[in-house]
């Protein structure tokens, strides 16, 4: 019913930058709630602690802290999008990327993308 689409991923030198994008099937401005989690290689994904940032649709932000700083998310309502911006990346960064969205009224639910992978390394 509703499908993300990541993109952006690649291989970054530490350092670099990369942007996320999650192209939504409905309107961002009928989201919930936005946000991007992410997976390191070997281990399962866990929401407690692999959320990266949360983007409300009130306009709240809140990020993990180890990216405070470096990550910025938000969305583009032209492009029906949510966005991660990654700045100074670190080797420690690398994982798969997914976004999830959340929405109420007759789409109730949380939805994941198929994910992104980011590799950060010289």
């Amino acid at each position: 019913q509703v499908q993300l689409v990541e993109s952006g991923g690649g291989l970054v030198q530490p350092g670099g930058s990369l942007r996320l994008s999650c192209a939504v099937s409905v309107s961002v401005d009928s989201l919930y709630a936005m946000g991007w989690y992410r997976q390191a290689p070997g281990e399962q994904r866990e929401e407690q602690r692999d959320w990266v940032a949360v983007l409300t649709s009130s306009g709240s932000t809140n990020y993990k802290d180890s990216v405070k700083g470096r990550f910025t998310i938000s969305r583009d309502n032209a492009k029906n999008t949510v966005d991660l911006q990654m700045n100074r990346l670190k080797p420690e960064d690398t994982a798969v990327y997914f976004c999830t969205v959340e929405l109420r009224g007759d789409l109730t639910g949380v939805y994941w993308g198929q994910g992104t992978q980011v590799t950060v390394s010289s």
